[in-house]
């Protein structure tokens, strides 16, 4: 409401003051051309409309700051969208730091920027995503550091470090941002990501003409090396003030994170340039209490400098063709990697502009690089798509429970006779051995409910943590923490659920049950991962993780996680045993032949298509943050997503079992766990999906790095599914056959 508002009182003031009637002057016969004009702070970068477009009862409401009704606010939103439009048609960007580009981005971004549900409210992005998080505030020529982060491409999955790439030596640092730097949590280790100083000199608002950094010659591996790195595209991340440094284009309305290291002939041959000069624009704010950095741009440019003969380049060497700020990408002057004898002399330099915006506040410094970003309204369509499927599969769980296990269980304890006894059909008939513990491993069902269980508990602990603002989501390391230790100390969750239903089965080794349930998955995992890490080392990748945080993870297995679960399983031996409504007969029952609806492979097959189908949608949005490097933040609609996940495991899995139990089979413990743990498997189609489609890899070692971490990642999910579709079961028949009476 108050965006609405202030966007039609800006329009009224700019109608009504002389600049508005000059510039609608200059507009005539384009009625519905915007009209732009501020009015205050609060009413800055809207789009303001024309009052023509809007009904007068409507403009006089705005006026009086009264409510609009929702017909009066479909009529602000299409003609706030009719301005967008023109705006757009008449060829203004929505990337740039103009007051008409800042009003786009507002209104693209007027989702992101509200938050409640029933009083909406209007923040930053900048509270949305780094919320408590104050600007910094730097003074004129105070030195400031640019920081180096990750070499990375969406066609390789194998990042490298800024310093492992032939070039400029990494300059001296104090003790004291060398303490800050290295305080890297445990997330951000296995992620490779390590900050480190750039070999730039900044100082606030200090321009740099153009300077010399070095001189390197490459040849041999090292330049092949890097001519590859440019064939795969490899961009450079580097970070002012914790802004990443972004390429704009005006013309083509782009912009994205990072600079390529090069580019390919635009001929058609097969020559490499490097862009070995540096054009840096860095956007600032000023107020009385100083400079608060608004922006941070890059335009790299490759260009061959002319060394003289004999000459040694070293930092600031003055060259011809390094002076002032009007260093170009010039086609004839691009800095070749073509491969010879003597190898290729690469001289990076570098320039910095400071430029001063009035317009980009501190707060919406961040809206940038959400230009494009899918918008909350498609998390809520996700979310309205599985509750959906939640509420179909309630009401066939609501016809089950209500209408015929009702007729039945009435019927059933209507029987007097021995007669009627035996004319007793469905699922009542098997109550002497639907009870019966699984004949066929009962310890691995145990441990695999367990271990699910605690997976479970983990990543909703974690998006509590993110939802309280406990962790931030947008720190990938410090999420990427919390999960592990979170599922560290869930532990005893796997220990107790694991134990109380393998002392169900009335098995005696519970000391093999404990040790399982805190060695198969992370054993398993821990071996494939330090397996892969060995290729990573090999390949030089920065994700290559050391023998210390090896060991780390070692102790925390070791010492943390696996006696908290040694602890649960130790109370939940001690439980009192599961109760259950019947007994249980000597011999088994002979199952009859199931109908072919009820065959196992298929209700498995079938079972896992609607807990996938839940979450697809948002599954689209997670992929894309994990393996093309988008921002994903919503942890609220992760956390609902995964609520509804349970649900519609619950669900499918109780109808599933009811459904097998009319059919008279009574072994549906290990299929109650398959039919919700096979959506694992779907997973994992879709990863391959999605790297056929999406993604567009190159070399072996990326794809198996994908498949690799992608099956760990389904086969989590996939236990997670099982686990609450087998507790589901298992709390259903405890249900039912509790409220009928047997003798």
């Amino acid at each position: 409401m108050r965006i609405l508002s202030s966007i039609v009182v800006a329009a009224l003031v700019a109608l009504a003051s002389p600049a508005g009637a000059a510039e609608a002057a200059k507009k005539k016969g384009k009625a519905k051309v915007p009209v732009k004009q501020p009015v205050k702070a609060a009413e800055k970068h809207v789009l303001a409309v024309n009052s023509n477009q809007l009904d007068q009862k409507t403009l006089a409401k705005i006026q009086d700051d009264k409510r609009l009704n929702r017909k009066e606010r479909k009529e602000v939103a299409k003609a706030e969208f009719n301005t967008y439009k023109e705006l757009r048609k008449g060829g203004t960007d929505e990337i740039s730091n103009t007051e008409d580009a800042i009003a786009l981005r507002n209104y693209r971004l007027r989702n992101k920027k509200t938050r409640g549900l029933v009083r909406k409210r209007e923040v930053s992005l900048a509270s949305v995503l780094f919320p408590g998080v104050s600007p910094e505030v730097y003074s004129p020529g105070e030195p400031i550091w640019i920081n180096t982060g990750l070499v990375e491409s969406r066609k390789t999955q194998v990042p490298y470090e800024y310093y492992h790439l032939p070039g400029c030596q990494a300059p001296k640092d104090t003790p004291g941002r060398r303490n800050l730097r290295n305080r890297r949590n445990l997330g951000s280790r296995l992620q490779g990501v390590e900050v480190k100083p750039a070999p730039f000199t900044l100082n606030t608002k200090v321009d740099v003409p153009c300077t010399v950094l070095c001189a390197v010659n490459v040849k041999d591996k090292s330049l092949k090396f890097l001519s590859k790195l440019i064939e795969r595209q490899y961009r450079v991340q580097l970070t002012l003030d914790t802004l990443p440094v972004l390429m704009r284009s005006q013309n083509y309305n782009y912009a994205i994170r990072g600079y390529p290291l090069g580019f390919k002939s635009p001929q058609g041959s097969k020559d490499i340039f490097l862009y070995n000069h540096l054009k840096f624009a860095v956007t600032y704010n000023e107020d009385a209490d100083g400079v608060y950095v608004t922006g941070f741009d890059v335009h790299p440019v490759s260009i061959k400098h002319d060394v003289p003969a004999g000459q040694s380049v070293e930092k600031a060497t003055q060259l011809s063709t390094c002076s002032g700020m009007g260093v170009e990408n010039d086609s004839s002057r691009y800095l070749s990697l073509e491969d010879n004898s003597s190898g290729v002399q690469i001289v990076y330099s570098y320039d910095v502009q400071w430029i001063k915006n009035e317009n980009l506040e501190w707060s919406d410094r961040w809206d940038v690089y959400l230009v494009g970003a899918p918008d909350d309204g498609i998390h809520y369509y996700s979310i309205v798509n599985s509750l959906m499927i939640i509420l179909f599969m309630t009401g066939a769980i609501a016809t089950i429970m209500v209408r015929t296990l009702r007729k039945d269980i009435a019927g059933y304890n209507e029987m007097q006779t021995l007669e009627d006894a035996q004319e007793e059909t469905g699922w009542k008939l098997v109550h002497g051995d639907v009870f019966r513990p699984p004949q066929t491993s009962p310890m691995a069902l145990s441990v695999a409910v367990g271990t699910g269980a605690q997976i479970g508990s983990s990543f909703v602990f974690a998006m509590l943590c993110a939802i309280f603002k406990l962790t931030n989501s947008m720190r990938k390391g410090q999420v990427l923490t919390s999960i592990i230790l979170l599922y560290v100390l869930c532990g005893s969750i796997a220990g107790y659920v694991s134990a109380r239903l393998y002392k169900f089965s009335e098995a005696k080794a519970w000391k093999t049950n404990a040790i399982l349930t805190a060695t198969a998955l992370p054993g398993a995992f821990v071996a494939i991962f330090t397996v892969l890490n060995v290729f990573l080392s090999l390949a030089g990748a920065a994700t290559a993780v050391s023998f210390l945080t090896i060991i780390v993870l070692f102790l925390l297995w070791v010492c943390v996680s696996a006696p908290l679960v040694f602890l649960g399983a130790f109370v939940g031996l001690k439980a009192k045993t599961i109760e259950v409504p019947t007994k249980t007969n000597q011999i088994a029952r002979i199952v009859p032949d199931a109908p072919w609806h009820m065959n196992p492979i298929l209700t498995i097959i079938m079972g896992g298509i609607l807990p996938f189908g839940s979450v697809c949608i948002e599954l689209a949005f997670i992929m894309s943050a994990l393996w093309l490097h988008q921002i994903y933040y919503v942890m609220g609609f992760l956390l609902a997503v995964i609520g509804i996940l349970g649900a519609t495991c619950a669900q499918v899995s109780i109808v599933l079992c009811y459904l097998q139990l009319c059919a008279e089979d009574h072994i549906w413990w290990w299929r109650s766990f398959w039919n919700c743990a096979s959506s694992g498997l779907y997973l994992y189609l879709y990863s391959l999906w999605f790297l056929s489609s999406r993604l567009d890899l190159v070399g072996l070692l990326p794809v198996v790095i994908y498949l690799t971490y992608m099956g760990m990642i389904s086969i989590a999910f996939g236990l997670f599914c099982g686990s609450v579709g087998f507790l589901s079961s298992l709390w259903f028949t405890r249900t039912i056959y509790n409220a009928v009476k047997v003798d």
